[in-house]
């Protein structure tokens, strides 16, 4: 008897990683890319080091993924964080723990770790199209194909689905699966910007009136990085978020590492309410009663600005936000600077667009979906890595998860073949 077949739709990290699993219980695997070859964002991800996973503990690490950590769960039980760094080893790829407690491969890069993989793969057997790109259904299972020869259509006993989510479109994933899944039945939730920056509004006389920011802060500060403060926010539901970082400020409001962190929390909130306000702790290491005293003391004929370099170590961007926030700090009590300095106020009225964000909230529901990711509506159809619904954040945590809802979702494609 021939070998069962599979398709796998999508040459990122999720779906290469389903391919690999079917391959090794004896499946023929055929992976159909749109791009000209395969880990587009994967390799731009790596551009300034590849983050590849994190070493937190186990629990805290499944913290990260919020409200579908329970799903994500058994993905990370059976391939989970060390799994990833000793796959990595037997690609002859070594890693390494980080100050931060991400792990990186040791050279930094995603290119060696890529191409030992695509090795790997085309030698257990699985073969890769590139410029195919699936435009929808053929019959009732089969897959239409935009090819450089013209259109074809695939059949397969099993497909898998990783076609990303909807952001950076330019490297594959532009979410154009949304319709051809819905038509058939499939619960899509709305494709959402996660990983994301957000766009600041203020009031007052000398703020942009389009960017929010006022001019002087916007053309000397834009691009420059935030450093050792502390973003706090509320949730829709009251949950409380307080993390220390940094972050950068952009032409149009913030993004960054630490943004990123809070970003589920701040679209969902500015979804609700229209906008979400922040605070931001300028001064994280320093209690309130000591920033206040030494802004108490007498400043003679110094400016503000030299006061708070001499007496705080501040200066550049925290206090050209502290002057953006209150205006010429003459008018203000010290009680007013001090205060603001621990707690300066942002309203964040707009996540940035979907296309500019890291990756992407939304997708295919898991009540769409059996406990092995297979469609409930179309049976041997299996989705993995972010077109299903759920995020996490930069660090380590997205990768990490799409590398490991493939293997569970090819893991699941053989046991429905009935291989495993």
């Amino acid at each position: 008897m021939a070998a069962w077949r599979v398709a796998v739709v999508g040459a990122g990290p999720a779906g290469l990683m389903a391919a690999e699993t079917l391959a090794r219980h004896g499946v023929a695997v055929d992976v159909y890319e749109r791009m000209p070859s395969a880990g587009r964002k994967f390799l731009l991800a790596g551009k300034g080091g590849l983050n590849l996973t994190h070493s937190e503990p186990p629990a805290a690490f499944l913290s990260r993924y919020g409200a579908q950590r329970s799903v994500v769960a058994p993905w990370l039980a059976a391939f989970g964080a060390e799994d990833l760094r000793a796959w990595a080893a037997r690609l002859g790829i070594e890693t390494f723990v980080g100050s931060s407690g991400r792990v990186f491969p040791k050279d930094m890069k995603a290119a060696p770790l890529l191409r030992a993989w695509l090795h790997r793969l085309r030698e257990a057997g699985v073969r890769l199209h590139m410029r195919h790109r699936w435009t929808g259904w053929a019959g009732e299972r089969g897959l239409a194909m935009d090819t450089p020869t013209g259109s074809v259509v695939v059949q397969a006993d099993a497909v898998v689905l990783a076609l990303g989510g909807g952001s950076w479109s330019r490297l594959g994933s532009d979410g154009a699966w949304v319709p051809w899944l819905t038509a058939r039945g499939v619960i899509v939730r709305p494709l959402l910007p996660a990983n994301c920056g957000f766009d600041v509004a203020r009031s007052g006389p000398h703020v942009h009136p389009q960017l929010g920011w006022s001019e002087h802060l916007r053309s000397r500060y834009a691009g420059q990085p935030l450093k050792t403060v502390v973003l706090s926010a509320k949730g829709v539901g009251g949950e409380h978020f307080a993390r220390r970082g940094e972050f950068v400020l952009t032409d149009t409001g913030i993004e960054g590492s630490l943004v990123y962190a809070a970003s589920g929390l701040l679209r969902e909130a500015i979804a609700a309410h229209g906008a979400v306000d922040i605070h931001l702790d300028l001064m994280p290491d320093w209690p309130a009663e000591r920033v206040l005293a030494e802004v108490s003391r007498p400043r003679g004929s110094r400016s503000w600005a030299s006061h708070l370099q001499s007496r705080l170590g501040l200066k550049g961007l925290k206090v050209a936000l502290l002057h953006e926030v209150l205006g010429p700090l003459a008018k203000h009590e010290p009680v007013t600077v001090a205060a603001t300095l621990k707690a300066l106020p942002l309203r964040l009225v707009s996540p940035r667009p979907l296309d500019e964000a890291i990756s992407t909230a939304g997708g295919v529901a898991f009540e769409a979906v059996d406990e092995f990711l297979m469609l409930r509506q179309l049976p041997g159809v299996f989705c993995a890595g972010e077109m299903l619904d759920w995020e996490a954040p930069t660090g380590g945590y997205l990768l990490t998860a799409c590398f490991a809802s493939g293997r569970w979702a090819g893991e699941g494609a053989a046991r429905w073949l009935g291989v495993t």
